[in-house]
């Protein structure tokens, strides 16, 4: 049972957008005043990762474990567990698990998608209460197997904005074209938050968004301020699309505020916003710092206003935190990789850990508050991976390539040891003998993906990567 000063958690995780999306990080165009409010009140951490692609960045916000351990290193690239199955949470405990059972209600609304995994409503995942973007797979499993009368993405995608595909509690919700899915599933967390409040327990709402990833078709020009549009290919407008989806995000976290606060519940309630990985094109997918950068805001009952932030923390970091939250331990034999920030956010404490970790396909990345190691990956070729002085730096600004400076070696060698901790993959894994991993292999070392996997896009080559 829940007990008295455990806060509500609104926990929400955009999708596919880097920091500079947001006014916060230093967009001159960005609309995002409630983030950035929110930024300024409560935490604000100006080095944040996730993994570089969906997958693996849900697998370890969920788990709290990088992909060392759990095998989710890739979208379509997850190693069986020793049973021979990909069923994440048999074997690693989710957060909506541990909340359910310190006497939290739970729900998830938006995008589940993490491949292999169990769906959020199997009793060992720990989600009373679920309202998703859903495909013909997942309608497949559904009583009498409904379709999705609804817009259409692709051929195979049902749509996720306007007239979506949403399953909600074991049911096709039955859409039509003026529904736009953000606003479906931010309603569904406001209900759900009320009836929470109604029955005295607290609360934990995850929103796993499904914007603002991608301009597909069906997406908005302007989200609820213009009329609907459909994308012509330009890129320009591709971009304003975006940008507008990008913003209506802030809209629908004011929205969640705002019925904390009718609801009288906001001063005992911490919102966390963050994203999965960075913007789809020009940084997710790539091995680099910036495909794994993510912003992370923290704000609410409790947390210190510190604002922007030089700290650095990572999503392995989020299952830890909601448990201390709750007031709860994690059991030991729980293998977390993740630090909770409770101490640093309530200031408690002035530091959170001394580095950040991120894995994305085969590669591994390290980070601390003034030194990157990205793209550490034998299989294409770059086994020592690229080595930089950030200073106070967070963007790939001003970053100093020091591969061979003796000034920094100490640093170096404190790296290889976290490298040790988190082994990587070679050719040689068992994996990569099977169907699925020569497949993997095959698409993962053409020349071409090897060259987007290990630079920059040419719009953010700021530091040395030759």
């Amino acid at each position: 049972m829940g007990h008295a000063g455990q806060p509500n958690i609104i926990l929400v995780m955009a999708d596919d957008v880097s920091p500079e999306m947001f006014g916060c990080y230093g967009s001159q165009d960005a609309k995002t005043p409630n983030l950035d409010r929110m930024a300024s009140q409560g935490v604000m951490f100006k080095s944040a990762w996730g993994s570089a692609l969906c997958c693996p960045a849900r697998a370890q916000i969920m788990t709290g474990c990088y992909a060392t351990q759990t095998g989710f290193w890739s979208n379509g690239f997850s190693i069986p567990q020793s049973d021979g199955s990909n069923n994440l949470f048999r074997h690693y405990s989710s957060f909506g698990k541990l909340m359910q059972d310190a006497g939290y209600t739970t729900a998830v609304a938006g995008k589940w998608h993490i491949g292999g995994a169990e769906p959020p409503h199997a009793k060992h995942v720990g989600f009373d209460e679920y309202c998703l973007w859903e495909g013909p797979k997942e309608l497949s499993r559904l009583p009498d197997s409904p379709t999705h009368r609804g817009a259409w993405e692709d051929e195979s995608t049902p749509s996720r904005y306007w007239h979506p595909c949403v399953v909600q509690n074991g049911r096709l919700v039955p859409t039509k074209k003026d529904d736009y899915g953000p606003d479906v599933f931010t309603d569904f967390l406001c209900d759900f938050m009320e009836r929470s409040v109604k029955s005295g327990k607290p609360f934990l709402a995850y929103y796993p968004m499904v914007a603002p990833h991608g301009t597909r078709k069906g997406s908005p020009s302007t989200p609820k301020y213009g009329e609907r549009g459909y994308l012509g290919g330009n890129k320009e407008n591709n971009r304003s699309h975006f940008r507008a989806l990008n913003d209506y995000i802030d809209v629908l976290v004011g929205r969640l505020e705002e019925k904390a606060k009718a609801l009288g519940v906001m001063d005992n309630t911490v919102i966390i916003f963050c994203s999965d990985n960075g913007t789809a094109s020009i940084a997710k997918s790539r091995g680099t710092e910036r495909g794994c950068r993510i912003p992370l805001i923290v704000y609410g009952s409790g947390i210190k206003k510190r604002g922007a932030s030089d700290e650095i923390a990572d999503l392995s970091d989020i299952l830890p935190s909601l448990v201390d939250f709750a007031g709860k331990k994690l059991p030991e034999s729980m293998p977390i990789d993740g630090k909770s920030l409770k101490p640093f956010l309530t200031g408690e404490s002035t530091k959170h850990r001394e580095y950040i970790f991120a894995c994305i396909g085969s590669t591994r990345l390290v980070r601390s508050r003034t030194h990157l190691l990205e793209v550490v990956n034998p299989i294409l070729g770059i086994a020592e991976g690229r080595f930089y002085y950030c200073a106070n730096k967070h963007d790939g600004r001003g970053y100093k390539r020091i591969d061979s400076d003796p000034e920094h070696r100490q640093v170096r060698r404190q790296f290889s040891q976290i490298l040790d901790k988190y082994p990587g993959l070679t050719k040689q894994h068992p994996y990569f003998q099977t169907k699925k991993g020569k497949r993997f292999l095959e698409l993962y070392t053409k020349p071409k993906a090897v060259q987007k996997h290990l630079h920059n896009h040419k719009d953010y080559q700021f530091y040395d990567e030759i």
